[in-house]
């Protein structure tokens, strides 16, 4: 067992995200040791299936000497250059020409951020000063969806539209509003996708009339809800908002920091319908999380009304480590696995994960079963016919996790009982059936837990 003086070492100093302080401070900390592959090895020596590719991010899997060639290499030969004062390197060059080469349609302007939720709060600076080069600077309000994740930063977390990223913080802003989501599961219109789809899209209409159709500047969307619980609109549900966005004159942004990168199969998830926004948000994939990284991408029209607008003027937007030569050196490298077989090999994985995430949909918890690609969730519930929750009293995201944690298994397991699986895109058969097994030992656990047997309805 790893020593427990790391342990108080943790509670004393580390502050941990979305985390309550009290609870983990009671709890303590899981520390994880090393990697391979789709497995993660805590400190005891104890190994576990990643079925979350650490938090829907390391797609290429653990452990690629390739990845840590390149950017121990970069460190040696350049480790910092700024884009400030018209400098630049060759790895954030060629980053960025790869990445545009690649991406729909005319993005073909690439800004590099941290990361995902810094990638967001650029977009609004580049909204907003896009409406103003377009003489138009009224056009200071934004749309997004409930139950949808835009980051945690301080403007990023006002258009996310989930409580915990909005209490005791004062957001969202009064500029930041929200339509319901499609979540085909619970949507008030039932499951027909076309009824869902005419939903959304009379909710963003009369969204955008009740705000005033000068005022709105832009509408975010997630190609797949992700940290609201994995929520799979109807295929066609974008496009169709997207072309709406069109219409009524707004800017549309694709928020693909979780699905970008062949999480759910392409490299975009937006080219499965395609669609080409003003904007694509991407992370987490982009470097696999072996170093921190994000990206926005910007349609041509964007840049030339920005870029015309500021004329000899700089655009007063900026980050130290904006375009990092290291960080652009490991997303190369990652590009190549990807393209080399990584995709191809995450289709295959996923077709098993779905198909056999769905062999669970007779379980008495699963209320449904969810995905696209490497992207996936199981929803639980204590009365299949009324889609009643599990009770608040079963703690369903410690005590889940903790469960499949002493399986053998990461997933995520969200506060209203759905569970969320993303596996590395290397992940063999094994893995998946690992992922699988180890998933339906933690369901019947969970379906003996007091609080949910209580409660329970056949």
């Amino acid at each position: 067992m790893y020593s427990n003086s790391l342990i108080e070492l943790d509670r004393a100093h580390l502050v941990h995200p979305v985390a309550s302080y009290r609870g983990h401070e009671q709890q303590g900390v899981r520390v994880l040791a090393s990697a391979k592959g789709a497995t993660v090895t805590d400190a005891s020596g104890r190994q576990l299936v990643d079925g979350f590719a650490g938090l829907w991010c390391v797609n290429a899997g653990y452990g690629h000497e390739s990845i840590v060639e390149a950017a121990t290499r970069q460190m040696r030969e350049l480790p910092y250059a700024t884009t400030y004062f018209g400098l630049g390197s060759e790895p954030a060059i060629r980053l960025a020409t790869e990445l545009a080469e690649r991406a729909p349609g005319d993005l073909n302007h690439v800004y590099f951020t941290l990361g995902g939720s810094d990638a967001v709060d650029s977009t609004v600076r580049f909204v907003r000063y896009y409406w103003t080069a377009r003489g138009e600077p009224r056009r200071d309000q934004f749309i997004s969806i409930e139950m949808g994740y835009h980051g945690s930063s301080t403007v990023g977390a006002g258009l996310t539209a989930l409580p915990a990223f909005h209490a005791g913080f004062g957001i969202p802003f009064d500029w930041q509003h929200k339509i319901p989501s499609p979540y085909p599961y619970r949507n008030p219109v039932g499951e027909d996708p076309q009824a869902i789809i005419a939903a959304s899209l009379a909710a963003l209409r009369v969204k955008v009339e009740e705000i005033g159709p000068e005022r709105v500047a832009a509408f975010y969307a997630e190609p797949i809800q992700g940290s609201g619980g994995v929520i799979v609109p109807p295929r066609g549900w974008l496009k169709a908002m997207r072309d709406l966005c069109r219409e009524l004159g707004i800017l549309f942004i694709a928020d693909e920091v979780i699905t970008g990168f062949g999480r759910t199969g392409p490299l975009f998830a937006c080219s499965e319908e395609g669609i080409v926004p003003d904007f694509i948000t991407t992370a987490k994939g982009l470097t696999s999380g072996y170093v921190p990284m994000g990206a926005v991408f910007m349609a041509d029209h964007v840049y030339q009304v920005i870029a015309d607008g500021a004329g000899a003027s700089a655009v007063g937007h900026g980050y130290t480590y904006s375009a990092h030569p290291v960080s652009a050196a490991v997303g190369l490298e990652v590009l190549k696995l990807y393209e080399n077989g990584l995709l191809e090999n995450g289709r295959k994985a996923g077709g098993r994960l779905m198909a056999g995430l769905e062999a669970l949909k007779d379980h008495p918890l699963v209320g449904e079963v969810r995905g696209r690609g490497m992207l996936a969730a199981i929803e639980l519930v204590v009365d299949k016919k009324n889609k009643t929750p599990l009770p608040a009293e079963a703690q369903a995201a410690r005590r889940i996790f903790d469960r499949a944690w002493d399986n053998g298994l990461v997933i995520r397991a969200f506060a209203n009982g759905a569970l969320g699986y993303a596996p590395p895109l290397c992940c063999t058969d094994a893995d998946i059936d690992a992922i699988l097994e180890r998933t339906a030992v933690t369901l019947d656990q969970t379906l003996e837990d007091p609080d949910v047997r209580r409660v329970l309805k056949d």
